[in-house]
């Protein structure tokens, strides 16, 4: 309702003003067939509005030097309106309708006087083809006849938010003309700060166009007493050279401040003094809609600033010659386009305008005005929203009424003109140039702008914020009272007299370390947040609902991060380890069964060394067999003596002498590891009989689930309802307060275990390690942070203070200062916790794997050596055997046989030989091998051998000759018996 009465109202006072409003210049059209008469409103006492008027004059000439056979002529009827007055404007509306009766009107020059006169066409049904408004609010969907040749600032809020993200500013302050042109661009600004998600607008500040320079001085200075540094300037040109003055008066365009122009202030800064230009905008960045500088476009700008110099010999010459506002693109694009329109629908005979008493929609007596409804309005209007063509404001095309522009572009203020840095596309994003903004993805890096110089000439990027000199401290609360037993971690007193609180611990020992780290000071005090009584006012989730409706600036304690909780607050790095673990006490499992002495080795070692002990001492008797008598006699003798030797390794008592070099091979690797095997046995069987060995009595917490085993948590903790959502019941859930209530209740058996924080337990086990143990992390959390309101500057400054704590390893001093040595449990002397003592195979796998080798070698080169040394008697039994088992048992006699070439025998034999009491055997006998028939289990003898009849038991064996010597004789030469004496 009162948006019509204000129309109303404006009308009234507009239909009075009629009588003393008289025609201006009319520019007389050349002969054609028909007159179209089109309005220009224009407030002539600007700079803007004095070269758009050129502008139109020009595209008129223009379009009919380029199109000489038109069958239309326009004919403009300029009318003047101060920029703010929209009563001016509307009067100047309802002569041009009434008394003149236009096909179309050309501005007004601001949007809330185009908002009227726009009203005014609608029931005229006359188009209204603005060029200058921009408001976002002023839209063709509301005013049907209404036509926007320019730009609308709907997208500002887009790109201001895309700057903030790229040069990281969490909060922007909009300092904004307070009407309704200032503040159209708020709702679209909030939104897309918001969609970023990283920034916000904590607060606003307006600015009433007939504000003092006292006010506005006072304004500035209450932001100054804030933290935001980053300011987005919204106004006309008028007002933002004052608000800027002001500013710099307030030492407010430093290398702390940001200034963000909208394309309101950038796009018109040929307007300013260049006094003001160079004084209070320097290192300012702006928007403005791009524009290609073409050969055209540079040839209208000579002519231009030509004809505006002829025009206004005394207009400031520094906008003549300073850059050219879009809207005199726009202008002349604006005409153009009446034109080809009025020429598309072919005007022949001059506009009619029947009279229809119905339209006038008011509630005023016809007599005062008269607004008749033009017939060729809504034709005129259609053609106008169907015209396509390449203005010298670029592409001139209407979506939805109004034009759609390509591309803006991010300048620079540097000297008295700005420098381009970058451009924006709604689809690509920022970009260096305008050739890489049409695809890609959408980017707003800082990257893809380029090098910015900052107020005070500063290449580097403001922070955006800064504590403010003289400014309230902050109120960071310190979460209280804190639980007994856990002061090493947080405390906090208050003094009941003065309110005064002072804070300690370790939580508070890393934020005050984190604060020493930042670039700048930040003064805070300590708040507590108790009730009456003294006791907690709530719990944590509470009490980030007061950071998050600022009541406090911030919480420094011992606060999870949770999901929830970050939808309101914003969190820092974690500055303890994270995560939810259980606590459970320990036992000794030092076993005392008579069977111990088998523990130390598992079944599979066991089982593995005594199949090497005999496949070793098997390889050591077939090396030894056929050369050394120790080897060789009855089977159940050489059975016997292949267990004892690789046995009798273990103590190293081993008798028997070797012959072999490939024995001795074998045993010296064998005896190795044999050594490091009976050394570790010893170790571990020591270990299990004298150190203390514990075991946790719950390894799994799944287990107390399964069970319903009873367990205990810390009181008022999330850790209660998240062990709920895992499963446990809530009956057997026992919150406690302290350590020492953790400890009776674990030592009475009233909780099998402790489900905490980790951070919680670490302070439990340096008081009572030696009955207790932690286990793995059960549930993953992310750790405890210090709480900030949304949007806060600080926390990405001291999570880079807290990473720089953590790579300096001071936070592990600190740690260490209020812990101890949590690593290990003094208290607990060499006793351990292990969950088993036993060696396993795979502890000494490389040693088997080496001596396996060596003995399969050894016995390969034997065997080679073997049948080379033994190939003719091979031949010969292959060629007399036939068949296979035969073939078989005839190598094994052979093997069995003793190696007479053996250096052993022939120095056993030599020794007899020398003694005078024993012959060799004669040279003439040459067996194809010889077996022992009293030493072996082989039955069957081939060759020449010992008569049967020949015992050696009933002779006299000569004294110092062994048996052993004689036999060997024997073997040596079977027909040459030795006799004794």
């Amino acid at each position: 309702m009162r948006p019509l009465l204000s129309f109303s109202f404006v009308l009234l006072l507009s239909s009075a003003l009629l009588a003393a409003t008289q025609p201006q210049h009319v520019t007389s059209p050349p002969p054609a067939t028909a007159t179209v008469k089109v309005g220009v409103i224009m407030d002539l006492t600007t700079a803007v509005g004095r070269g758009c008027l050129t502008a139109l004059n020009l595209a008129l000439t223009d379009f009919y030097t380029s199109h000489p056979n038109s069958t239309t002529r326009l004919q403009i009827l300029q009318r003047h309106s101060l920029r703010n007055d929209a009563v001016s404007a509307a009067s100047a509306a309802l002569d041009l309708l009434s008394n003149h009766r236009v096909a179309a009107i050309l501005g007004p020059q601001t949007s809330s006087s185009a908002a009227f006169v726009a009203e005014i066409g609608r029931r005229a049904q006359t188009p209204i083809i603005s060029f200058s408004a921009t408001s976002p609010s002023l839209s063709p969907y509301l005013s049907s006849f209404l036509v926007r040749a320019t730009p609308s600032d709907a997208a500002m809020g887009t790109i201001i938010a895309a700057l903030a993200s790229a040069f990281s500013w969490r909060r922007i302050v909009p300092i904004y003309e307070n009407d309704e042109f200032g503040a159209s661009i708020l709702p679209n600004l909030i939104d897309a700060v918001a969609a970023v998600g990283e920034s916000k607008v904590p607060y606003r500040c307006p600015i009433h166009p007939t504000a003092s320079d006292d006010y506005i001085s006072m304004q500035l200075y209450r932001l100054k007493t804030l933290q935001t540094r980053v300011f987005v300037l919204h106004s006309s040109s008028k007002i933002a050279a004052r608000i800027l003055s002001a500013a710099a008066a307030a030492g407010m365009n430093n290398n702390n401040y940001a200034w963000i122009l909208t394309s309101a202030v950038a796009a018109q800064l040929g307007s300013f003094d260049p006094d003001v230009i160079l004084d209070t905008m320097q290192g300012d960045i702006g928007i403005r809609p791009y524009i290609h500088r073409s050969e055209r476009v540079r040839q209208f700008e000579r002519r231009w600033r030509q004809e505006l110099m002829k025009e206004n010999p005394n207009l400031n010459a520094d906008f003549v010659f300073g850059d050219i506002s879009p809207f005199v693109f726009y202008a002349y694009d604006a005409l153009w386009a009446v034109a080809m329109a009025a020429e598309n629908i072919s005007l022949a005979n001059p506009t009619s305008f029947p009279s229809d008493p119905t339209s006038n929609g008011s509630s005023f007596p016809a007599e005062l005005f008269q607004l008749e409804v033009s017939k060729i309005g809504p034709k005129l209007l259609e053609s106008i929203r169907e015209t396509e063509f390449d203005g010298i404001g670029g592409r001139f095309r209407l979506i939805n009424g109004e034009r759609n522009i390509s591309a803006f572009q991010i300048v620079n203020v540097n000297g008295e003109k700005a420098k381009g840095i970058g451009f924006w596309t709604p689809s690509r994003g920022f970009s260096k140039n305008r050739k890489s903004s049409g695809g890609g993805p959408y980017s707003v890096k800082r990257e893809d702008l380029g090098q910015v110089i900052w107020p005070g000439d500063s290449l580097a990027t403001p922070k955006g914020w800064e504590m403010p000199t003289g400014g309230a401290k902050m109120k960071l609360v310190v979460p209280g009272p804190v639980e007994p037993g856990f002061q090493s971690f947080l405390s906090m007193n208050r003094d009941p007299a003065t309110g005064y609180v002072t804070a300690d611990g370790f939580v508070i020992e890393v934020f005050e370390a984190a604060v020493r780290r930042l670039p700048y000071a930040l003064p805070f005090e300590y708040v507590s947040w108790v009730n009456a009584q003294g006791k907690g006012a709530g719990d944590y989730n509470a009490l980030m609902n007061t950071v998050a409706n600022e009541t406090y600036d911030g919480v420094v304690g011992d606060v999870t991060i949770t999901s929830n909780r970050s939808e309101v607050v914003d969190f820092t790095l974690p500055y303890t380890v994270s995560g939810v673990s259980m606590v459970v006490p320990l036992r000794d499992v030092r076993s005392h069964r008579a069977w111990i002495f088998l523990k130390p080795l598992n079944f599979d070692l066991w089982l593995v060394s005594g199949a090497f002990f005999i496949f070793t001492g098997a390889i050591v008797w077939f090396l030894e067999h056929r050369t050394n008598p120790e080897f060789r006699g009855p089977p159940t003798h050489q059975l016997g003596t292949v267990f004892y030797f690789s046995f009798s390794t273990l103590v190293f008592a081993h008798k028997e002498t070797m012959t072999s070099n490939l024995s001795k091979f074998v045993v010296t690797i064998w005896v190795f590891v044999v050594l490091i095997l009976t050394s570790s046995y010893t170790a571990s069987l020591t270990s299990m009989l004298t150190v203390r060995q514990f075991q946790p009595t719950i390894t799994d917490y799944k287990e107390l689930i399964v069970k319903g085993l009873p367990v205990g948590h810390l009181r008022h903790s999330f850790v209660k309802q998240l062990l709920i959502r895992m499963g446990f019941n809530e009956k057997n859930l026992f919150p406690y307060k302290s350590p020492q209530e953790y400890k009776d209740a674990l030592s009475n058996g009233t909780i099998v275990a402790v489900i905490d924080e980790i951070p919680y337990l670490k302070i439990f086990l340096s008081y009572y390690c030696e009955n207790f143990t932690m286990g793995s992390p059960i549930y993953k959390t992310s750790g405890f942070g210090y709480a900030f309101p949304k949007g806060s500057p600080l926390v990405s400054d001291l999570s880079r203070a807290i990473l720089s704590l953590t790579e300096s390893n001071e936070i592990l001093e600190i740690e260490r200062r209020w812990f101890g040595e949590l690593s290990s449990c003094p208290k607990q002397g060499g006793n351990s916790i292990s969950s088993s003592n036993s060696l396993d195979f795979n502890s000494f796998y490389g040693l088997f794997l080496i001596t396996g080798v060596a003995s399969i070698l050894a016995l390969i080169f034997y065997s080679l050596s073997f049948l080379y040394t033994n190939r003719r008697s091979l031949a010969s039994i292959a060629a007399e055997e036939n068949t296979l088992k035969g073939r078989v048992s005839s190598v094994a006699r052979l093997y069995d046989g003793k190696d007479i070439s053996s250096h052993t025998f022939k120095k056993l034999g030599k020794n007899v030989a020398l003694d005078g009491r024993g012959a060799t055997t004669s040279a003439g006998s040459s067996p194809r091998f010889n077996a022992d028939q009293s030493e072996s289990p082989f039955s069957i003898s081939l060759g020449t051998t010992t008569p049967p009849s020949m015992d050696f038991s009933s002779h006299e064996i000569p004294q110092g000759t062994s048996m052993d010597g004689i036999s060997q004789v024997e073997m040596a030469s079977p027909q040459g018996i030795p006799q004794p004496r």
